[in-house]
């Protein structure tokens, strides 16, 4: 779903910047330069349509903020953008339930404009975990969390934490209250962080301190407890929205670079590397059996030498497209090049071929097309369940069963 953006501006040449700005998120943009003319927009239209509002503070018609009003009891999250930010004007855009306001003076207004578009509607899959005994607490934290389209997970103690968190794989940030009544935060974490890593789960403690040398020892327990970040209580909502992103980006960067380290470049696909790691997790269980598959694309050269590589690269990222289809539930690799594997755990050769000739056949129907020219491609198949310890004893008979089906002709399986 491609959802919308309601841009509330009344300067044509700030419209037309920010209109650019919010394509480039992949959003539709919906303008007015008007209050009245938004309130008609949503007359015929769906709120839910909307990922938010971007909303001028001062209109011809809405001088005083009162557009931001509108678009709040639309339940439409806001983005204010506003010319002046002296005290009483921020102070009554931080008095409404918005999500953040932007200076038009600030150099990187856009970039971060940018920025927060693409981050609600990322958050709109990521949970947000608040436990806190104090229910008004409670709601005034995810009050705010709901502005940025979190998931909202609530719990008043810490019993069983470690188990709601594993039944709810969607939360990736939990902020902690240190008085529970059963307990304290600091212990929580503790127990937590034996199940959850740092790159899986990030944690911000919290505590009310009576004095700032509590706060520096509280903040300190909670830390070395395994927390990633304190927020101090009472707090201003926005450092409160400063510490959640910079937490969630960072498990988002780390999941960048382990996505980047186990993946291949054109495809996706996992890269040999992770092949290994994943293959050799199955292989310290007791696998009643095991089958390997080595697959190589047939005349995969003539391709790159009569269409060009461009359309190769075209037909390695649809061979594997369907490979990942066929396959989603069995480690697949591409190894290098036009060669590409598929481990099969607990599946005997006698299952595992009728499953590799369905994905053989499919590839030989298939037309791989680019700019206009279609191309077929089959596929030489090589498989074994023969085992001898290393995972690198099945590849090597494999690849002997793979050169049989290039010898027999090609688009064909040879087998143990």
């Amino acid at each position: 779903m491609k959802y919308k953006v309601l841009l509330i501006e009344h300067d044509l040449s700030s419209l037309r910047v920010l209109k650019r700005v919010i394509g480039k998120a992949n959003l539709d943009v919906i303008s007015a330069t008007t209050l009245v003319q938004a309130k008609t927009i949503f007359n015929n239209s769906s709120p839910e349509s909307f990922l938010c509002a971007v909303v001028d503070y001062n209109l011809p018609d809405a001088q005083h903020g009162e557009a931001i009003d509108f678009a709040i009891d639309s339940f439409v999250p806001v983005i204010v953008i506003t010319s002046s930010t002296d005290g009483d004007i921020r102070d009554n855009i931080l008095s409404k339930a918005v999500v953040d306001y932007i200076p038009k003076k600030n150099a990187q207004i856009y970039e971060y404009l940018s920025r927060l578009l693409i981050r609600l509607e990322k958050n709109k899959n990521i949970g947000v975990l608040v436990v806190d005994s104090q229910r008004k607490r409670r709601s005034a934290m995810t009050s705010l969390l709901k502005r940025h389209n979190f998931i909202i997970h609530e719990r008043s103690s810490a019993e069983s934490l470690t188990d709601y968190l594993s039944e709810n794989a969607n939360i990736k940030l939990m902020i902690i209250d240190n008085d529970l009544k059963n307990g304290l935060g600091i212990d929580a974490v503790s127990e937590v962080r034996r199940n959850f890593n740092k790159d899986n789960l990030s944690i911000i403690g919290s505590s009310l301190a009576s004095t700032a040398g509590e706060n520096s020892r509280v903040l300190a327990n909670f830390l070395k407890s395994g927390a990633d970040d304190y927020l101090a209580k009472p707090y201003c909502h926005e450092e409160f929205f400063v510490r959640v992103m910079q937490n969630i980006e960072y498990l988002e960067q780390i999941e960048l670079i382990r996505k980047t380290a186990n993946a291949d470049y054109l495809t996706g696909l996992p890269n040999r590397r992770h092949f290994f790691l994943q293959v050799n997790e199955h292989l310290n269980r007791d696998l009643k059996h095991k089958t390997l598959a080595l697959m190589d694309l047939d005349f995969f050269k003539t391709i790159n030498d009569t269409f060009g590589h461009d359309h190769g690269d075209v037909v390695l990222k649809e061979f594997s497209k369907l490979l990942a289809k066929h396959f989603n539930e069995y480690v697949i690799s591409r190894f290098g090049g036009e060669e590409f594997c598929v481990f099969l755990p607990n599946v005997s050769l006698t299952k595992a071929l009728p499953l590799l000739d369905n994905f053989r056949t499919a590839i030989s129907k298939k037309r791989f097309t680019r700019k206009g020219v279609s191309v077929q491609c089959t596929v030489s198949i090589g498989v074994t369940s023969k085992f001898k310890r290393k995972i690198e004893s099945m590849l090597m008979f494999a690849d002997e069963n793979l050169y049989k089906a290039k010898d027999n002709g090609r688009n064909c399986i040879v087998s143990d």
